[in-house]
């Protein structure tokens, strides 16, 4: 049974490897920059992001059921994994925290839990993305203008700023934004354009007074054994297992990570040109592995990425081989060339993620929010001040909290229809709904308990709701029994409560 499932996977590979390979190709030329950033805006070592790229890529791919999916390290994870290493001290422990969030992953991909992401209202989770877009372009405006501790004195902020790092970020910015324009040119990705003209540029300063400092340029280590690169590893503190902070940090990561592969995967499914669905559970578990051996050499938690998968897409990207195969190229990138990649400017990558954070906060999502009402603008709007101005789980849990009175409030609202009819306006029709809870008791209450003066019958209409709370059948029953000193006429239809049902037509004569 292994051989068949292997020989059909071979022979998929044959098929696709025309499409697969040049995609790969794309993938690879964006997600190196990419990985280079977000380990940079993260607190951790320039190597770690291009470790967890090749995990993300040979590993993830393999395991995953997704055909176009891309994983590496997130954009999204940046403000969490930034806190973390400066909360609990040390890298090691740090890395320890990626492990166990990477087993918690795979447990929940083991229980099913992959629709975990329908459970999050959608106005706390795009208000989570944005808070992380700003709070990225924030954390790069320094690197974006060549701001070192080196150079500043303290006293005049322009001292600080290398203008030649400053030039090549503008044009690095000016080619993301306006390179998709030129359909002709934009077969080459914008990313690799940047680094081209970053290398260029950084390399035309020397010697003049936009000269770039070595603090300026990506540093990852040039191994030239094999000793060597299996130095540049670093491994978990396991002594730090009990720790309470680090079980914290871990099920952020997992919880966060989860959400953000769950949402990027019905993303790319979307731009799937043949409509393939992801299984979902099965990406947990990929995610999951990923994770752990991430987490075990020294690399960042990584998800699902939406960037890169939907540059696989577009570059026509078949399977999942595409993705294996820019996991490849970015390690032999890091054993072949790592001189070249040591002459990319930092304000390059800079560039790169604020390009990155704008989209994830660009004004067009603030006014869409709006557009849908108060109820999603609000808790978008407090969920990404939240988050900027505290920390990513404690803006969300603000966020949640929110998202939750409003869908209570509408949970109540719309319980029931009241209407006042007749040509005394002297019939109160109440039609419940589908599901009355015991959220709706007090409404409901309060509008049988205040009817005016005029209505001298009352129709409670139960025939449309599937679940009447047993609550609400006794405030219903309560108002009856209470009709005869009201002076009313009441007239119950099919009020339910599981799964019995009143059925009851009774006229009570008005008081005289």
């Amino acid at each position: 049974m292994l051989g068949t499932r292997m020989s059909a996977f071979l022979k998929l590979s044959k098929r696709d490897l025309k499409y697969d390979f040049p995609a790969s190709i794309v993938v690879f030329l964006v997600a190196l920059p990419l990985c280079l950033g977000i380990a940079m805006a993260s607190g951790a070592p320039l190597f770690a992001g291009l470790l967890t790229g090749i995990i993300g890529g040979i590993v993830v791919a393999s395991i995953s059921g997704s055909p176009l999916s891309v994983s590496g390290p997130a954009a999204g994870l940046t403000v969490i994994v930034l806190g973390a290493i400066q909360q609990l001290g040390a890298y090691e422990t740090f890395l320890l925290a990626v492990v166990i969030a990477g087993v918690i992953q795979l447990v929940l991909g083991i229980v099913k839990a992959g629709m975990i992401g329908n459970y999050f209202p959608s106005s706390v989770i795009l208000g989570m993305l944005a808070a992380i877009g700003i709070t990225i372009i924030l954390k790069q405006l320094p690197l974006a203008v060549g701001m070192t501790d080196d150079q500043a004195d303290g006293n005049n902020i322009f001292s600080a700023i290398n203008w030649g790092a400053a030039i090549i970020c503008l044009l690095s910015l000016a080619v993301l934004i306006f390179w998709p324009s030129f359909r002709k040119l934009n077969k080459v990705p914008a990313p690799l354009v940047v680094v081209l003209l970053g290398v260029g540029l950084g390399y035309f300063f020397q010697g003049t007074s936009l000269a770039l400092f070595p603090a300026h340029f990506v540093s990852i280590p040039a191994v030239s054994s094999f000793a060597e690169f299996t130095g540049l590893f670093v491994f978990p503190d396991f002594s730090q297992i009990v720790n309470k902070e680090v079980w914290i940090v871990a099920f952020t990561i997992a919880i966060i990570a989860s959400l953000e592969t769950l949402l990027s995967i019905e993303a790319v499914d979307k731009i799937d040109p043949f409509k393939r669905n992801s299984p979902t559970n099965r990406e947990l578990v990929a995610q999951g592995v990923g994770n752990m051996t991430s987490g075990f050499l020294g690399g960042l938690p990584m998800t699902s990425v939406i960037v890169r998968s939907s540059a696989n897409a577009n570059a026509g990207g078949r399977t999942r081989q595409s993705a294996m195969l820019h996991g490849i190229w970015l390690l032999v990138a890091l054993l072949a060339i790592p001189t070249l990649i040591n002459m990319i400017p930092l304000a390059c990558l800079a560039a790169i993620l604020l390009h990155t954070g704008y989209k994830l906060a660009k004004p067009a999502l603030f006014k869409q929010m709006y557009g849908k009402g108060l109820d999603q603008f609000i808790p978008f709007t407090i969920t990404v001040a939240a988050v900027v101005f505290t920390d990513l789980l404690t803006g969300v849990g603000i966020g949640i909290l929110v998202a939750t009175f409003y869908i209570l409030r509408a949970n109540m609202q719309n319980a029931y229809k009241f209407n006042i009819i007749g040509e005394n306006n002297n019939k109160a029709v109440l039609i419940l709904a589908e599901e009355v809870s015991f959220l709706n008791k007090v409404p409901i209450q309060q509008k049988l308990y205040n009817l005016p003066r005029s209505v001298e019958s009352v129709l409670i209409d139960g025939q449309h709701s599937k679940f009447i709370d047993k609550d609400v059948i006794e405030v219903i029953k309560d108002f009856e029994q209470n009709a005869l000193s009201k002076g009313l006429n009441i007239e119950l239809q099919d009020v339910t409560y599981k799964k019995k049902t009143f059925r009851k037509k009774q006229k009570l004569q008005k008081v005289v």
